[in-house]
């Protein structure tokens, strides 16, 4: 997959899924603006890139703050003219009962996988519909699909980015805009790193494969989303969970 002459955008782009995705972006040709909410990680992530001969720049991103993303909207159009793709990486939670979850957790798991998605998309769509071109690749979970123990609003919420996902592929369709989701498994993450060892366990044993996904295996499913490739795919969901989820 070639991604010479355009422009991604990757929230979440300072570890893990998000960073791999930048990685594999810039590796490609494309011109990468990493988003992070951890200045330091995303300095370095496109520090890296650069040294590798890549094309990136990092700007601070907080993705349940409207100022924040329009400041890293105008970041990334001042130093590349345009946007063709967005990666909506960035997310986060963790495994806890649910009677035993606040509102304050609640209102973050909600504003960070579902409300993020849906302020950056707004935030760079316009310019996608004037210009009849665009791809916006959300990654949601399988928790979102077939819920996940102890994740329950977590779950709530990924489901909310499938449902966006949908309905904003059929919105922009006329305009050739294509809007999909990938759904990973359990990946070995700097998140999945703070589990319990236990749990981590418990994942590779419930998995067919017996292993976690590596990060570049999402951001694989993620560039093909964003490709050439995938000019005619829309509104579709993708599982990378190593045959963990199989609905049909």
């Amino acid at each position: 997959m070639k991604f010479a002459g355009k422009t991604a955008v990757v929230t979440g782009a300072g570890s893990g899924i998000g960073r791999a995705t930048a990685e594999a972006f810039a590796a490609a040709g494309a011109n990468v603006v990493l988003g992070d909410i951890n200045a330091e990680a995303g300095e370095a992530a496109a520090a890296e890139i650069r040294k590798a001969g890549g094309k990136a720049i990092f700007a601070l991103l907080d993705v349940t703050k409207q100022d924040s993303i329009n400041a890293f909207r105008d970041a990334a159009v001042k130093e590349y003219g345009h946007v063709d793709i967005v990666a909506n990486v960035a997310g986060w939670g963790k495994i806890e009962p649910f009677i035993q979850n606040t509102p304050e957790f609640w209102q973050r798991v909600v504003d960070l996988n579902l409300m993020g998605p849906v302020m950056v998309s707004r935030a760079f769509i316009e310019p996608m519909i004037e210009k009849g071109e665009g791809r916006i690749v959300n990654v949601a979970s399988d928790a979102g699909r077939v819920g996940s123990l102890g994740e329950t609003v977590y779950a709530g919420a990924k489901g909310g980015a499938i449902a966006f996902t949908k309905s904003l592929a059929r919105e922009v369709a006329r305009y050739n805009v294509t809007c999909n989701a990938v759904c990973p498994g359990p990946t070995d993450t700097p998140l999945l790193g703070a589990v319990p060892e236990k749990h981590r366990e418990a994942f590779v044993r419930v998995t067919p494969m017996r292993r976690l996904a590596k990060p570049s295996e999402i951001a694989d499913a993620i560039l093909y989303f964003a490709s050439e490739r995938a000019s005619f795919v829309t509104g579709q969901v993708i599982s990378v969970s190593g045959g963990l989820v199989m609905n049909g």
